[in-house]
């Protein structure tokens, strides 16, 4: 039986982080600071696509290899959202925008590192049962341009329409889904009216800084792919971005030592809603 090399936890640690290194060298995509293992995770299915033994490999198809930088932005983006696939947090933002948008003139939300054109969906489905949609801007951002064109332009099979039905029933939709898309054949679009409300545009939570004032920030998917620091550079960007008694929902609770705990006060739910007051 071969021995297991003492070394090679180490080696593919170095591999990485020359990987890495190259992406943002040659191509300007930083992904330095994330979580390794997610990443390593998703580069590993790639790798097996490519039939490629090691990270080293990848590298250098990555630098020499036309078409692979796209390939590899794929691979390590998060999978999209599906619409709904949370029925509890739908619940809970049905509950939280009702209570603190009505009072906002044209109040704006922030989805940061948009995770698909159903998350944004959603939203403008949740606002427009709520009467908000006419007045509420929806800024949906992502890092990647190739993604960022995909999600304006995204459909949906009309037969997924009948597959979501029930989660949307579930999160405390009413009626019927599909009312609030426009049909082509077998192709399924969020109406036009919806879509308007919705801005998409290319903005990293790596390196930009905040450009707009917003009255909730929503981000769940991507935040348990940072590294501490990361996370806290992401932190302190949020508290930048939001107006005083903003609402800012998490992937999970705040703790004392993140970038400007002491100015969220937690909002009574499981979903780990935050308003700033401070």
């Amino acid at each position: 039986m071969a021995r297991a090399d003492p070394a090679a936890p180490a080696l593919a640690h170095l591999e990485m982080d020359l990987l890495l290194e190259a992406l943002y060298q040659r191509f300007g995509h930083d992904f330095r600071a994330y979580e390794r293992a997610a990443l390593e995770r998703r580069l590993r299915v790639l790798m097996d696509e490519r039939g490629l033994a090691t990270i080293s490999a990848l590298q250098e198809q990555l630098l020499h290899a036309p078409g692979v930088e796209q390939e590899l932005l794929r691979a390590l983006a998060l999978a999209p959202a599906g619409l709904f696939e949370d029925p509890a947090f739908a619940r809970d933002l049905r509950r939280v925008l009702a209570a603190s948008l009505r009072a906002c003139a044209l109040p704006k939300i922030w989805l940061p590192e948009c995770t698909g054109a159903a998350e944004a969906w959603a939203l403008a489905i949740v606002l427009a049962e709520q009467k908000l949609d006419a007045r509420t801007a929806i800024f949906a951002t992502v890092a990647n341009d190739s993604l960022l064109q995909e999600m304006r332009d995204a459909s949906v099979p009309v037969a997924s329409l009948a597959q979501w039905q029930d989660l949307y029933l579930q999160g405390g939709g009413t009626g019927e889904l599909a009312r609030f898309f426009d049909c082509t054949g077998e192709c399924a679009r969020l109406r036009a009216d919806l879509r308007e409300r919705i801005t998409w545009f290319q903005s990293s939570l790596v390196t930009d800084a905040s450009f707009n004032e917003f009255q909730v920030i929503i981000c769940r998917r991507a935040l348990p792919d940072f590294g501490p620091a990361l996370r806290q550079r992401v932190l302190g960007l949020f508290h930048d971005s939001l107006a005083r008694f903003g609402l800012l929902a998490l992937d999970r609770q705040l703790a004392p030592a993140d970038a400007h705990a002491g100015s969220y006060q937690a909002i009574g739910t499981e979903q780990h809603w935050y308003k700033r007051v401070a």
